[in-house]
């Protein structure tokens, strides 16, 4: 886990995603562009309809931001934090217990993932 703050990154595919350009972001991906979103600010950002499978999210910031109803079982958010973030309907990878979630979401911690 990182110590540094987030950062909006010069990434394109990071700046569609700022940008509210889901629909675009998902196409390009899924035509095989990769994109850098780890340790990146997506505080107040609407990510919903993104698909975050394969997803490196590690250190991101999600402060309020909303991510109701995505699918983030296969994304990687080790380090991540989701403080006060609309998570509505949200799937999260197994590897984070509700109380990671939990302290997440209402203290800003970042998410360490349970070990097997």
């Amino acid at each position: 886990m990182s110590n540094e703050a987030p950062t909006i990154s010069d990434d394109p595919m990071y700046r569609l995603l700022r940008e509210g350009a889901i629909e675009e972001f998902n196409s390009r991906r899924a035509a095989g562009e990769t994109c850098n979103l780890r340790g990146c600010d997506f505080r107040n950002v609407d990510l919903r309809k993104l698909e975050a499978d394969g997803l490196d999210l590690r250190d991101a910031y999600f402060r309020q931001a909303d991510l109701r109803g995505l699918d983030l079982s296969k994304a990687n958010l080790e380090g991540a934090s989701i403080n006060a973030a609309k998570i509505s309907g949200a799937y999260f990878p197994p590897e984070l217990t509700a109380e990671e979630l939990m302290l997440s979401l209402t203290h800003g911690t970042r998410m360490r993932y349970r070990k097997g």
